[in-house]
């Protein structure tokens, strides 16, 4: 089975490197008039394609500055203390939501965001933002588990394996993402808003943190990769990206038989924004089908953009990986993380218990 995937992923490699996109494919034009002008993104880390940026900048004239966040957490804490100058972030759902309700975002135009209409209507309007009056879809993923294949010898299918696995084992540092695992291996609602329900949560995963060895920041990977994990709860993408870089058949990725979450990643415009107009630009830029494609083909994300994936630029070797494009069949064991609005600080603190007798 792993020699099948590992396959399928090689070939999956070889066609997406034989047909990387240079920016003379790139049939979008930027409009005139912002010839010398600053974007300031901040978004998650390895979640963009390797010339993306670089293509941007020699397509407008303009220059990008990119810092990179690990949590949504972090993003809202930034952004409530006042937005330090970006123009454009990367937020997934629930963390969109809460932006919204606390008026962190400004309102965008999508007349000047015409390749918005590359997105496939499945991934259109959410109830905290019906018309996408706030947030362009960008990419979409799930949490699962990655497998050091040359430590684990038993096929892992169910999260009660990892959880008591004997071995090192990593956690992501993401607050809902982890309460929501406990909350659905006790058959709660994963976006509950019962104290009760979060409190027995917080129970499950320090009855449960044993094996733990570290609660990684977006770097389960990088922690498989030196050897010093043998499972990493991580993101779909990251994990896609170690297992062709080592180019090996030491790895694998899992989404456990009691299924698990997944997460769309919005592109927003904070409020105070310097360069909302060039934000909104680069929205139509991403959405562009061959620069959609491309990050796909990098990041090994999924893309809400149909135009893209109708193009035939992305292998249908990742296309029809459900690990990675979950089917509609799968989706209805994945579930989205929600906005728990008067229980955000429960769930705050709840991981701050955590994290204090388990550890980082």
């Amino acid at each position: 089975m792993k020699k099948a995937l590992f396959a399928v992923l090689v070939a999956a490699l070889l066609v997406s490197t034989a047909a990387a996109q240079s920016i003379e494919d790139i049939a979008w034009t930027c409009p005139e008039g912002y010839e010398g002008q600053t974007l300031n993104v901040y978004n998650w880390a390895t979640y963009i394609g390797e010339d993306t940026v670089a293509n941007f900048e020699e397509l407008c004239g303009v220059t990008v500055t990119y810092d990179v966040f690990e949590s949504n957490e972090a993003v809202i804490a930034r952004l409530r203390q006042g937005n330090p100058g970006y123009d454009i972030t990367f937020p997934n759902e629930y963390a969109v939501s809460i932006m919204i309700r606390d008026g962190l975002l400004e309102t965008i135009n999508k007349d000047n965001i015409p390749n918005f209409a590359n997105v496939a209507e499945r991934w259109r309007g959410y109830d905290f933002d019906p018309e996408n009056e706030y947030g362009m879809p960008y990419l979409w993923g799930t949490t699962g588990v990655a497998v050091d294949l040359t430590s684990v010898e038993e096929p892992i299918t169910s999260w009660m394996q990892v959880f008591e696995l004997d071995g090192r084992v990593s956690w992501i540092d993401d607050t809902r993402t982890m309460l929501s695992l406990a909350l659905l291996m006790l058959g709660y609602d994963p976006n509950s808003m019962d104290a009760d329900e979060i409190a027995q949560g917080v129970d499950f995963l320090l009855e449960h943190g044993d094996n733990v060895v570290s609660i990684a920041d977006d770097d389960g990977d990088a922690l498989l990769a030196r050897g010093e994990v043998d499972i990493a709860l991580e993101y779909s993408g990251d994990i896609y990206q170690l297992m062709l870089d080592c180019e090996c058949e030491d790895y694998a990725y899992i989404i456990p038989e009691e299924g698990s979450i997944v997460d769309m990643t919005f592109m927003v415009v904070p409020v105070g924004a310097p360069n909302l107009a060039l934000a909104e630009v680069f929205m139509d830029y991403i959405l562009d089908p061959v620069v959609s494609a491309q990050i796909v083909n990098d990041t090994f994300y999924a893309t809400p953009n149909q135009a893209a994936i109708d193009s035939g630029l992305i292998p249908e070797e990742l296309v029809n990986n459900t690990a990675l494009f979950p089917s509609e069949e799968s989706l209805e064991n994945l579930y989205f993380l929600a906005d728990v609005t008067d229980v955000e600080q429960v769930y705050n603190d709840a991981w701050d218990e955590i994290l204090i007798f388990i550890g980082g």
